[in-house]
């Protein structure tokens, strides 16, 4: 049937966002019919304000209009969502992507190297949404010795904490089935910098998708941005991967200073053995969280990461700039 012919200016037809352009977004409904669409200039979600109003994932009814161009008319309620700071624009967010199951980030310890920091603050706004998180450290056929000892270090540490961590080599092929099997029949998110290679990844687990793929500079050890969109690709195990352009910085949204112990689980956990019900952590007598960091229980840079956060969020708040209590 020709939905184009067939549709009123007035009839709404529903689907699923699978590409967003910036500009333009491509939405396909559940027979597998795709469609270009656009949103108005005026197109806003209540309660957010956000620099893309529609995200890959997003659930939308949209109708074809009388310029002949169909528009995005609402998003249908959202079961999740994954959102950091906009680059540019502080007081302004971006949804990185939306109804997801889980969020997977890939990450690389070496050229170019992840920051802890960075790692820490996707996994903790993955908590603050209820989204399970898992992480690959990727390019392990460049590790030396001892960058895999500093890596199986990395991975008892996160796997402690409650996150599945995947060691694995696009070029190598290895822990590509891995890949495939947490995967499959899940919507996935797949977040990380540049030039760690996630179009190389996909191009291992997808025969023929043939991303295009980019070098890491020599000078800055820092890639070059290959996925220029979002796009959600179909898995041939089933699911689907949403791939999203490289993330330089991960600043936070939405978050309160209360709250954000709660999504470091390590943290959230030792805090019920601080002397106060409302310790924050930040050089309160009798805090067990500190304790806990001088003794080796919490990764100091784990508590770093968490500390970075607090400062951030209380500026955002206007409270003063949060101190290191040790």
């Amino acid at each position: 049937m020709d939905i184009k012919k067939n549709s009123s200016p007035s009839s709404l037809l529903e689907g699923r966002v699978v590409k967003n352009t910036g500009s333009a977004y491509v939405v396909k409904t559940s027979d597998g019919l795709e469609f270009p669409c656009r949103i108005k200039g005026n197109f806003r979600i209540k309660g957010i304000r956000t620099t893309n109003p529609v995200a890959v994932g997003d659930v939308v009814k949209f109708a074809h209009a009388s310029d002949d161009a169909f528009y995005i008319r609402e998003i249908v309620p959202r079961k999740n969502y994954i959102i950091r700071r906009a680059s540019n624009l502080s007081k302004e967010s971006h949804i990185l992507a939306a109804n997801i199951d889980q969020a997977i980030l890939v990450a690389s310890i070496f050229n170019p190297e992840t920051p802890l920091t960075f790692i820490d603050r996707f996994l903790a706004t993955a908590e603050a949404y209820s989204i399970p998180a898992i992480l690959v450290f990727n390019k392990s056929d460049l590790w030396t010795p001892e960058i895999w000892d500093y890596a199986n270090q990395l991975k008892e540490i996160y796997e402690n904490i409650g996150y599945p961590v995947i060691f694995t080599s696009a070029s190598k092929e290895e822990g590509i089935e891995n890949l495939k099997e947490i995967t499959r029949q899940k919507i996935s998110l797949l977040a990380g910098n540049s030039g760690v290679g996630k179009s190389s990844l996909i191009n291992a687990m997808i025969p023929g998708c043939n991303l295009r793929t980019g070098e890491v500079s020599d000078i800055h050890h820092t890639g070059t941005h290959t996925t220029t969109f979002s796009e959600m690709i179909p898995l041939p195990e089933g699911g689907d991967l949403i791939d999203i352009p490289g993330v330089k910085g991960f600043g936070m949204i939405e978050f309160q200073p209360a709250e954000v112990s709660h999504y470091f689980p390590e943290i959230f956990k030792k805090s019920c053995e601080c002397r106060y019900g409302d310790c924050r952590h930040l050089g309160e007598p009798g805090c067990a969280v500190a304790e806990a960091v001088e003794n080796g229980e919490i990764y100091p840079t784990r508590f770093s990461s968490y500390l970075s956060i607090m400062e951030e969020v209380a500026g955002d708040k206007g409270e003063d700039k949060y101190r290191k209590p040790f």
